[in-house]
């Protein structure tokens, strides 16, 4: 017989296996991340205040302080899906690299902000300063690099990423605004490719929602190690290539905490 996961966890199953892992790891505090968009695991604020809620009846009854933090799910966080780009989003955001995707910095530092304001000797509201000093004065660098170096450091380099040199440039059919980003089916694509196994696979996004692009402006370029991969991902991006183009008026809103 074949079994294949069908990606389908009941709420009951994800609060007891996040949670589970936290208490079991000795941690005290944490703080949840739920996004929410068209295309995220959680569709809706309704069913987004429902999971919260679970979370904090459980956290409680396991002794556990826990800040869910409702966030914006409408599309990727950061510019790389796969384990390498992923990496070199991350090592940019700790370097203060222009070149660092934004979004992926500020929820770093609102999240960080909220995990600091656990302390009681913090103000509330005063996270977000103190996580941002951290990172811009370059402590969490150091904490990085301190972690990296005890778990075996390979010398990653950001700046030369070793990734798939198999290549697939995604371009826009025609010019518009970025109206939707399929996050289920931009992860597929990257998993074709062959992430997370092969770890210079995945996908590098040049685009995000809202940015105006022409026809043949790059979306996305898909790395790959082996030709099969990058097969199975362009047959997958001819089908879908999870990009939606329209009007700034056809972006979706989504009303979250950050």
């Amino acid at each position: 017989s074949v079994e294949r996961p069908l990606s389908i966890d009941s709420a009951g199953q994800m609060v007891a296996s996040i949670l589970s892992k936290k208490v079991a790891a000795g941690a005290t505090h944490l703080v949840l991340d739920i996004p929410i968009g068209p295309t995220a695991k959680v569709r809706s604020m309704p069913e987004a205040q429902r999971l919260r809620r679970l979370f904090e009846y459980v956290a409680r009854r396991m002794g556990l302080s826990l800040d869910v933090v409702i966030t914006d799910g409408r599309q990727p966080v950061g510019n790389g899906v796969g384990p390498v780009l992923e990496a070199r989003d991350v090592m940019r955001v700790l370097q203060n690299d222009p070149r660092a995707p934004d979004d992926l910095r500020q929820k770093a530092l609102r999240l960080a902000g909220r995990l600091i304001e656990c302390d009681p000797d913090v103000r509330g509201g005063d996270g977000y300063a103190i996580a941002r000093d951290i990172l811009d004065s370059g402590r969490a660098l150091a904490r990085m690099n301190a972690i990296i170096a005890a778990q075996g450091s390979t010398g990653f380099d950001h700046n030369h990423p070793a990734l798939g040199v198999l290549t697939l440039d995604v371009v826009a059919p025609a010019s518009g605004v970025v109206a939707g980003v399929d996050n289920y089916q931009i992860a597929r694509v990257a998993r074709l490719a062959g992430a997370p196994k092969v770890p210079g696979a995945g996908v590098d996004l040049m685009h995000k929602l809202g940015d105006t692009v022409a026809a043949g402006d790059l979306l996305y370029r898909v790395h790959a190690s082996y030709p099969a991969d990058l097969e199975f991902a362009r047959h997958a991006c001819e089908r879908d290539s999870g990009y939606r183009l329209g009007t700034a008026d056809e972006v979706p809103r989504v009303f979250v905490e950050f």
